[in-house]
């Protein structure tokens, strides 16, 4: 874990003021009130023709979410080997014979589906995160700006976008506020949430964990494909989503854990 990363989640344990140890390979991310949604308006916004479903990352609303961890890092194609290999799980249709991709083990996992990554993360003793949990740790304490930076558009220092393929976790990115890396592009990211278009109109203000049904399940983050022309796709508050069978080059995903009573008391 960074220095960065190191000095934030110690405020996150003043703050809430119990005693919190995060795992190897997570950061922890305090809970918070926090503006979710697009404050700032897309070009087409106040034409005739833009587009209703573009519009459901409105109204910005305040909400409550609790405190978590969050995997440092989109999930590995490494990771997710060791759970093929444990489980005996499907792989991914591109590894060739089930085997990972040679010289590929640190980069995301792809082509994994809402269930796929469900199961992974299971095993791993984790969970997905829910959408407000991603957006509040996406976004640091970048309330109604674009990105978790602020709201210039970002460069290759900042997120993997408009290439041909996804890179190794990390690499010599920034990383954002709490210490994730990635957040921002890569590959988009699997969430808990059905999406509802018009959810942020009626969700609860405490922990929001989307409609209870639905036919496609959120994405959040955008990906390595989007191109300098459609950088809205890597903003913090834009909302995707895919059928949850979907498997795709450019999804994968990130787990996440609720603090626990036993980790609350400091006991692991």
């Amino acid at each position: 874990m960074s220095f960065r990363a190191f000095t934030v989640s110690a405020l996150g344990l003043l703050w809430a003021g119990v005693a919190f140890s995060a795992e190897p390979g997570m950061v922890f991310i305090p809970g918070s009130d926090f503006a979710r949604g697009r404050a700032h308006e897309h070009p087409d916004s106040d034409f005739a023709y833009y587009p209703n479903p573009l519009r459901d990352d409105r109204p910005v609303r305040t909400v409550h979410v609790d405190p978590m961890f969050m995997d440092e890092t989109e999930v590995t194609n490494a990771r997710y080997a060791d759970f093929v290999k444990a489980t005996g799980h499907r792989a991914p249709y591109h590894w060739v014979k089930g085997h990972q991709p040679e010289g590929k083990e640190k980069f995301p996992v792809v082509n994994v589906s809402w269930d796929d990554a469900v199961a992974f993360c299971a095993w791993d003793g984790k969970r997905l995160p829910t959408e407000a949990e991603w957006e509040h740790a996406c976004r640091g304490i970048a309330e109604g700006k674009m990105y978790s930076w602020g709201d210039r558009n970002p460069t290759p220092k900042d997120a993997v976008f408009g290439v041909q393929d996804p890179a190794a976790v990390c690499g010599d990115r920034n990383r954002n506020y709490f210490g994730l890396c990635d957040m921002i592009g890569n590959v988009w990211e699997w969430n808990s949430d059905w999406y509802g278009q018009k959810y942020y109109e009626v969700a609860p203000e405490r922990n929001p964990q989307g409609p209870g049904e639905g036919k496609y399940r959120v994405l959040r983050g955008g990906s390595w494909f989007d191109q300098s022309g459609s950088l809205q796709f890597l903003t913090c508050s834009y909302r995707s989503w895919a059928r949850p069978n979907e498997r795709s080059g450019t999804i994968g995903f990130r787990c996440a854990k609720s603090v626990s009573a036993r980790t609350r008391s400091g006991v692991r």
